[in-house]
């Protein structure tokens, strides 16, 4: 079993509009969320073997704010590929991974994050910012990953519901 944890980047900022959309960085609001999350991380024990990332501003800062509140000091790959990634890009970077890592979190944006979140859970119906989901996939080993490869989502938070716990 390999467990594979979906993250979409946190709440970005459109306060300058001259910005490229990957350029854009956090918000206040979206650093708090990425550090609620980290918590989560941390508290469930599911701190990851290995982090991919879009190279986006948004995604790399909610990568590095988590990476700090973990005291994570595991490999981290931020790549332009996972920047409005489709599920088919997901699938084919997971398929190369060594099995070393036997958990895996993407940190990326909508729409495909949520419609691989679909496809393997088969329930989700949204993924807001910051918002996590936990999959343990039924494979032993990356390279047999398939967009057929199903998965049990046996975690999924969001900021809004965490905030509402609090």
């Amino acid at each position: 079993m390999k467990n594979l944890l979906l993250m979409r980047h946190a709440k970005s900022s459109w306060k300058d509009d001259s910005l490229e959309d990957f350029e854009r960085p956090l918000k206040k609001r979206g650093k708090k969320d990425a550090k609620r999350i980290a918590k989560v991380i941390h508290k469930n024990k599911l701190s990851p073997d290995l982090i991919l990332s879009s190279s986006a501003v948004r995604a790399r800062e909610t990568v590095e704010i988590i990476a700090a509140a973990l005291d994570y000091d595991q490999k981290i790959i931020f790549s332009d590929e996972l920047y409005m990634a489709e599920p088919q890009t997901f699938l084919d970077i997971l398929s190369t991974l060594s099995d070393e890592y036997s958990t895996v979190m993407i940190v990326g944006h909508n729409p495909g994050m949520e419609a691989y979140l679909q496809i393997v859970d088969g329930e989700i119906e949204a993924l807001p910012t910051a918002g996590l989901g936990h999959l343990v996939l039924a494979l032993d080993k990356w390279e047999d990953i398939s967009i057929d490869t199903m998965g049990e989502l046996v975690g999924f938070w969001t900021p809004k519901a965490l905030k509402e716990e609090d």
